[in-house]
């Protein structure tokens, strides 16, 4: 069962331990990153992410345990798991005295296989082949990191590393990078590895969740799965322009959270259709949404029991 999955595993982390100045980071991570899937990275601040992309992409080493990506071990052979990788940091690592395009060239020859072809091919996908031939420094933060996404992307690579990469966009700019990231996963079945704080963006692309709190991961799965095991009562919004102050029939608390919505708290699921039928026969429902399923929410649910707060 285990070398099933080394083999279809693109990355497996493995009891893994990392200090700074005797400050321990990470302590006994473990986990795997099956071949193409899109992995969301979670936690607050100081948790430990941005250390563990370093370790996956072996800039820096382990104190103990054990990593592999792509085959290779980032302690002893980084520089083959750099030429498989991009990475995207919130600097996104440009040199801001150069054009986009010599920019590009410039981290082309250092990967040594990839064609102008392949660099004017992503310029247009990612709408800055008219702005290639000024300065990056004259870039707004937006084609920053679009030029930083086609810099990691230039040699095909197997795994992108990506952190906080909608940092400082306008909503045009975050759906334009989340869109273009899972298109890319899509087509070319990239696996890819994504740290963000905004959680409802995660949720749109991720097939799974990891979530890393003070140095140790303390749970993983998908939506569904989180959903399953974490979502043990129901938050019910229903908007109609009725007053429903005076309905007690319906057996569940009621809550009235602004003009012409109420919440009503249910023990699950299969309570719902039985409650909006009924409602249905008394006043007009215009929506109705479960307003506790979302990745923020199970992401608080799961931090406070693990805190026992």
């Amino acid at each position: 069962m285990g070398d099933d999955l080394m083999k279809k595993s693109m990355i497996t982390v493995e009891q893994v331990k990392k200090s700074f100045n005797k400050q321990l980071v990470l302590e006994n991570v473990s986990f795997s990153i099956h071949k193409g899937e899109i992995i969301g990275l979670i936690g607050p601040n100081g948790a430990g992410k941005t250390t563990l992309i370093r370790l996956m992409n072996g800039v820096i080493e382990t104190d103990d345990g054990k990593i592999t990506v792509g085959g290779f071990s980032p302690n002893e052979e980084g520089d083959h798991i750099r030429k498989i990788s991009g990475v995207l940091t919130e600097g996104a690592g440009l040199y801001h005295g150069l054009s986009g395009i010599d920019n590009l060239r410039f981290f082309a020859s250092l990967y040594g296989n990839v064609e102008e072809e392949r660099i004017q091919s992503l310029l247009d996908q990612f709408g800055l082949k008219e702005h290639q031939h000024k300065n990056v420094g004259e870039y707004s933060t937006g084609m920053k990191k679009r030029l930083g996404l086609v810099r990691a992307l230039l040699h095909q690579p197997e795994i992108l590393f990506l952190d906080e990469p909608t940092n400082g966009l306008d909503p045009e700019g975050i759906h334009f990078v989340m869109d273009t990231l899972k298109e890319i996963n899509q087509r070319e079945g990239i696996t890819i590895i994504l740290c963000s704080h905004v959680l409802h963006q995660l949720a749109e692309v991720c097939h799974r969740f990891l979530f890393l709190d003070r140095g140790t991961i303390i749970e993983s799965g998908t939506l569904d799965q989180l959903e399953q095991k974490y979502l043990t009562e129901i938050h019910l919004q229903i908007e109609t322009d009725e007053n429903l102050g005076n309905i007690g029939e319906f057996g569940v608390p009621v809550e009235k959270t602004d003009a012409t919505h109420w919440r009503f708290t249910l023990p699950g699921k299969k309570e719902i259709p039985p409650l909006l039928t009924a409602l249905l026969q008394k006043v007009p429902v215009y929506s109705a949404e479960i307003i506790n399923r979302d990745l923020e929410s199970l992401y608080f649910r799961i931090r406070k029991e693990e805190n026992h707060v």
